[in-house]
């Protein structure tokens, strides 16, 4: 069983800028991705973006040249830094990862994001 814990996330103005992090209770290279979705009131969760155990990276056309993923292994934690923050980027961010063995995938407890106009 892998535990993820989150914190970071938090109320902002827009244009503002949040760092979320993730931290995994076992060594993260036996993760092979983690990620950061995220869910809105009445609205389906969503992919923002993940990041291999190699470095390669994903993101969702919504967010892509905001937000920066990034793992630093040593500390088994990734980041999410969230740069030019809209209303629309308001919503429940969750946590994910998914390991080598079996593919087991584990969520966090997800951290609130709150953008205000």
């Amino acid at each position: 069983q892998v535990q993820l814990v989150e914190s970071g996330g938090g109320s902002v103005q827009a244009g503002g800028s949040l760092r979320l992090s993730c931290t995994a209770s076992i060594n993260i290279v036996a993760i092979k991705i983690m990620g950061w979705y995220r869910q809105a009131p009445g609205k389906q969760r969503e992919l923002v973006a993940t990041v291999t155990s190699n470095g390669g990276t994903n993101y969702a056309d919504s967010v892509k040249d905001r937000f920066t993923i990034f793992r630093e292994n040593i500390k088994n934690t990734v980041w999410m830094q969230m740069n030019s923050l809209k209303p629309e980027d308001t919503a429940v961010y969750y946590c994910n990862a998914v390991q080598f063995l079996a593919n087991k995938q584990y969520w966090g407890q997800g951290t609130q994001v709150t953008v205000s106009s």
